[in-house]
């Protein structure tokens, strides 16, 4: 779990741990508490798992939350066989809901963190928009993204190669997160990696070139700004593919 942010982290002990603790506390009730109200209990638990983490961590509550309802509150208590037909379903909806709805609450916080965007964030991207329509020559789109991303990103330097993919650079992947590799690094706790980092571009589905990115010595600015900073790139790919090829910069 290293490779993941600390929250992602924290969120995955929760998925296992709470659960099993809110149906522990459940115990002293499970006489007079209906299945479906404490399966439902358990679902909001799982909600909140998800919400707080991603998705791997709400499907792993929604696991944690249908065992430990059948260990614990469904007869024969502490153990994992069900004899009741209803309790069985109740079991089964639980898992299947508590997926469903850990992949919403997971998606609700990923357009929530990509939405949260501030005017200027807006203001370039529109910007780039128009350029990539009205230019003439991509190069004058390579230009200008340049320019904004070394600016947005606070690089020291910032350069184009068209069709290259010599070495092996750490990359902005188009989730704003970076990987070294083929292991992600938490870029919001050790800062950059060393070296230059790669960010590609893509027109129509097909690989154009990429921009390597030198970053500066100040911090590294939030995944919002690495998010318009891959859409500049997109854009800029467009670009490409509409005007042919631009000089390497």
């Amino acid at each position: 779990m290293t490779g993941y942010p600390l929250r992602d982290r924290l969120a995955l002990v929760a998925g296992l741990v709470a659960p099993f603790l809110v149906a522990l506390v459940l115990v002293p009730f499970r006489t007079d508490l209906s299945r479906t109200n404490a399966a439902l209990i358990l679902v909001v638990v799982v909600v909140a798992v998800a919400a707080l983490g991603n998705r791997l961590a709400g499907a792993l509550a929604a696991l944690s939350a249908a065992a430990w309802f059948d260990f614990f509150l469904t007869r024969p208590y502490q153990t994992f066989d069900i004899t009741a037909s209803g309790d069985i379903e109740t079991g089964v909806l639980l898992l299947i809901v508590g997926l469903i709805v850990s992949q919403l609450a997971a998606r609700a916080r990923h357009l929530e963190v990509i939405t949260v965007t501030d005017a200027g964030y807006l203001a370039r991207l529109h910007e780039t928009a128009d350029l990539a329509q009205s230019a003439k020559s991509s190069d004058t789109v390579v230009d200008h993204v340049r320019r904004e991303l070394t600016e947005l990103l606070d690089l020291r330097g910032c350069r184009f190669e068209y069709g290259t993919l010599m070495g092996q650079p750490p990359r902005l992947e188009q989730n704003g997160n970076v990987a070294v590799g083929r292991r992600r690094w938490d870029v919001d706790a050790s800062g950059w990696p060393d070296g230059e980092i790669e960010l590609r571009t893509y027109g129509n589905g097909q690989y154009r070139g990429r921009f390597m990115l030198a970053p500066g010595p100040g911090p590294v600015p939030p995944l919002q700004a690495r998010l318009v900073a891959v859409t500049l790139a997109d854009q800029t790919g467009a670009a490409l593919n509409t005007a042919g090829p631009a000089k390497d910069g």
